[in-house]
């Protein structure tokens, strides 16, 4: 007998569903509501269809519900949406938003996609007309048609997420003056701060004025917008106004059944993706998952988990039981030329947890650095001081960091080592990479830091060291430090420091750095064993000044 599956939402996970269990099993008697007029659009290529970047509207639908049909015999219901789920009798109140008729529909196995909403502060003006979030195509559509037709001078984007960068990045190139309001010190949670430093800097260099830990607290206008003000006090002129606060799961649906819901606010699921009632499955936004480094609770509002998810889903109801083993939040956004990737956890998260870590940082080039262009990227690991287990990875650059992530997410996902990485045997030529490539480099820096062959000082660390008493040595030449030192730092190129180690004293500890941590790791291993206490600085100069920068920027007023 054929069985009967009812899946709610039919983007990402829930198209995926659908389409996999047609696959696995032909006779299954499929229905698919989305109270929207699409399905299966791409909705993280939204906003590069308000800039314009993609022009045509079609290319956003992956699936329309026509083709779906055709394809894959699925009964399509859009502009229908879910309204109530009876659990008992196994059947949805369904509501058609085109005719306003109710009606219930039967399931055997019932499937819930609803996705996430986006945040919308209650504040005085939120609802003012040129307002708006961004999630679906009707979002981009009016957004893109108000930026056409009215050309705003100004525009105030709140959140410095993924969205709320996206969209800075479109409207800047709309000839827009953008100011991006963050009430976090840093935009990208998932960043730690001196990697976050980094960003803020090009923000500001580019055009966008960044204001940090600062709060929208109302939205002033007569029809539409005209400014905002901010906690600080501060007002800003704005034409047009973004919301990219963040999402939140969309669960009614499954509160009101009485499904249970996670500490995380996301509907609590099994590692095969049940919810409390095994008749009932969940994915997508709306759930609670594993993190898969830290094995805590989390939500992670991502395309790829949930597409993984549609699919885990569909084995099992098809009775090829597959677990779902918890989402690490590999992601990466584009911001204007910049490239921000991020994979596995950061070591705010691994401090709050209490659990023991190691990180460094390099900045190679993204290619051999005799082959012309190239601009150097900033990478940091964090791995277990036991055994050099890969933990999380973080770069910000240009050239080259889309390929260096998917190599550190597969490392973490394969459980490898920092020794690993150096093992690993990766696609060279001079236009691609090194022979050494950065993956191979940073599992160098960091199997050298386990095994004890270095000691590292980091960034947040130099200024209380110094405070008891360490000396700072800079080992670039005098060229470069003309170019940019830090204060008070004595400075003996490395390549003269033997004979010049008499100038050094051996009863105060002694923090090197040169322009990016390779120098001063030959420094540190020439001052160990000539008997200096030292350690290097991670990143070099190069991290240690973008923070500074960013910092000072920051207690000026973002200026």
């Amino acid at each position: 007998m054929s069985k009967k599956v009812v899946i709610v939402g039919g983007v990402a996970g829930g198209a995926s569903a659908a389409a996999r269990l047609r696959r696995l099993d032909e006779e299954a008697h499929i229905v698919m509501f989305e109270r929207g007029e699409y399905i299966s659009y791409a909705n993280c290529g939204l906003p590069y269809y308000v800039g314009g970047v993609i022009r045509d509207r079609k290319k956003l639908l992956v699936q329309t519900p026509e083709a779906m049909r055709r394809r894959f015999n699925i009964d399509v219901r859009t502009l229908s949406e879910v309204v109530r789920i009876l659990p008992g009798e196994k059947e949805v109140e369904v509501k058609n938003l085109a005719t306003g008729e109710a009606y219930r529909e039967s399931y055997d196995y019932l499937v819930l996609s609803p996705g996430a909403s986006p945040v919308v502060p209650d504040i005085p003006g939120a609802n003012l007309e040129n307002v708006f979030t961004i999630r679906n195509v009707p979002d981009s559509d009016a957004i893109k048609a108000h930026i056409e037709t009215r050309k705003p001078s100004t525009a105030v984007v709140v959140g410095g997420g993924f969205i709320g960068l996206e969209m800075a990045e479109v409207l800047m190139a709309c000839g827009t003056k953008v100011t991006l309001v963050e009430a976090d010190t840093q935009v990208m949670r998932a960043l730690d701060p001196e990697m976050a430093a980094i960003v803020h800097c090009y923000l500001r260099d580019n055009g966008v004025d960044l204001r940090l830990g600062d709060k929208l607290v109302s939205i002033k206008g007569s029809s539409g917008v005209e400014e905002v003000e901010l906690a600080s006090g501060k007002t800003l002129p704005a034409e047009l106004v973004i919301l990219g606060i963040g999402v939140r799961p969309e669960v009614w649906l499954a509160k009101e059944a009485g499904l249970e819901i996670g500490p995380t606010g996301g509907i609590l699921v099994d590692e095969y993706l049940r919810t409390s009632d095994p008749f009932i499955y969940a994915i997508g936004d709306a759930i609670q998952v594993k993190d898969y480094v830290t094995g805590q609770d989390v939500l992670i509002p991502l395309a790829g988990p949930a597409n993984r998810q549609g699919r885990l889903v569909a084995d099992t109801i098809a009775g090829q039981p597959t677990p779902y083993k918890g989402s690490q939040g590999t992601a990466i956004v584009k911001i204007m030329d910049m490239v921000v990737a991020v994979t596995g956890s950061n070591e705010k998260t691994l401090n709050r947890l209490g659990r023991e870590h190691l990180a460094c940082h390099t900045h190679p080039a993204p290619h051999a650095t005799y082959y012309p262009g190239g601009t150097p990227m900033a990478m940091k690991l964090i791995f277990s001081p036991g055994d050099g287990k890969v933990l999380g990875a973080q770069i910000v650059g240009y050239e080259g960091v889309d390929k260096r992530i998917d190599v550190l997410a597969t490392a973490i996902r394969a459980g490898m080592t920092v020794f690993d990485l150096q093992d690993l045997q990766l696609a060279y030529a001079p236009p691609f990479s090194s022979a050494k490539d950065p993956v191979n480099m940073i599992g160098y820096v960091a199997g050298n830091m386990v095994q004890g062959n270095v000691e590292i000082a980091h960034w947040h660390e130099v200024d209380k060291r110094l405070a008891q008493g360490a000396l700072l040595l800079d080992v670039r030449t005098k060229r470069e430090v003309e170019d940019g030192a830090v204060p008070g730092a004595l400075n003996i190129p490395v390549d003269n420091l033997r004979e010049r180690l008499s100038e050094l004293p051996k009863d105060k500890e002694i923090l090197v750095y040169c322009q990016v941590g390779l120098r001063s790791y030959i420094a540190y291993r020439i001052l160990r064993q000539h008997g200096f206490t030292a350690k290097s600085i991670s990143g070099g100069y190069r991290t240690y000044h973008m923070v500074g920068k960013d910092k000072a920027c920051f207690e000026s007023g973002n200026a």
